[in-house]
């Protein structure tokens, strides 16, 4: 967030108002947790093509495009949807409901309850009415899930172009979007996110580029340490990362001894030599660790 006028206003649901910042969309790999992409500083006028540009982006690193595009309904528009859909790439989203889209829920029918494949749920067993529908401006029908009973206030409307997934799957896949807002919360947590250094963008860039790469390295070394491979970077800075130790630069080899701490039998357990230890971008310095 900032003040500068140069920044549009957008709004910031911490604050509960719409204020200055810098619009930014973050991309997730539902397998690996690992945010692939960022792009900040979006202008209002663009945020409804995000979603194609991020499968342009998506096209040069993904072969062959297997992949489902799970996503919020800001980021696109229904012509969109169907470009998406005429590029024979699956999604699911959420349908744009207004009052008297809710209030003829009431009267639909049949309706069913379904179990979402997933242990740690609250809502479990929700209740869905599926049909097919035409939207302005999509080519052809989407598939449109309503699910109510999920533990909020109104019921929501899932659209895909996937007419084959178990119901059961597909509400559970959407869910997983809540990953990445976790991700979000981390990196406004954790790395000041949404403390922008400065309000030239060029700085902003930076600032989000640099959580992206620390958030992939605390998620790479958490992968590495038994019983800890889910946790999130502020945990593991608190009981690996954080705390007293010595660097000694010798020889052109650098050397991190770490001080003896609870969790330092974990970090002995993993089998550093099978990982790199050769820094590039310091001409190839050799890097080493001990711990006392």
């Amino acid at each position: 967030f900032g003040d500068e006028s140069v920044l549009q206003e957008h709004w910031a649901g911490a604050r509960g108002k719409r204020m200055k910042g810098a619009l930014t969309l973050l991309a997730q790999d539902a397998d690996s947790r690992l945010i692939l992409f960022s792009a900040a500083d979006i202008q209002r006028s663009e945020a409804d093509d995000q979603i194609l540009a991020f499968l342009s982006f998506w096209r040069g690193i993904k072969k062959p495009m297997d992949s489902t595009f799970i996503f919020d309904s800001k980021l696109t528009t229904y012509e969109n949807l169907s470009e998406l859909n005429h590029q024979k790439i699956g999604f699911i989203t959420l349908r744009r409901r207004g009052h008297k889209l809710v209030a003829e829920t009431e009267n639909l029918k049949p309706w069913r309850r379904i179990t979402i494949p997933h242990d740690k749920r609250e809502y479990p067993q929700p209740m869905v009415h599926e049909s097919r529908i035409a939207l302005r401006g999509y080519v052809g029908e989407v598939r449109q899930i309503i699910v109510r009973g999920n533990g909020r206030e109104k019921p929501a409307f899932l659209i895909t172009n996937d007419f084959a997934m178990p119901a059961e799957l597909l509400v559970g896949n959407y869910a997983r979007r809540w990953r990445v807002e976790n991700g979000i919360a981390e990196a406004v947590k954790f790395f000041h996110l949404n403390a922008l250094s400065s309000p030239i963008l060029i700085k902003v860039h930076f600032d989000v580029i640099m959580t992206m790469i620390a958030d992939t390295l605390y998620c790479r070394l958490a992968r590495q340490l038994r019983g800890f491979e889910d946790c999130d970077a502020a945990k593991i800075f608190r009981n690996f990362v954080k705390g007293g130790g010595t660097v000694e630069v010798r020889d052109g080899n650098i050397t991190v001894k770490l001080s003896r701490r609870a969790h330092t039998p974990v970090l002995r357990a993993v089998d550093w030599s099978t990982l790199p230890r050769k820094m590039p971008w310091l001409n190839g310095v050799d890097l080493s660790l001990q711990f006392s």
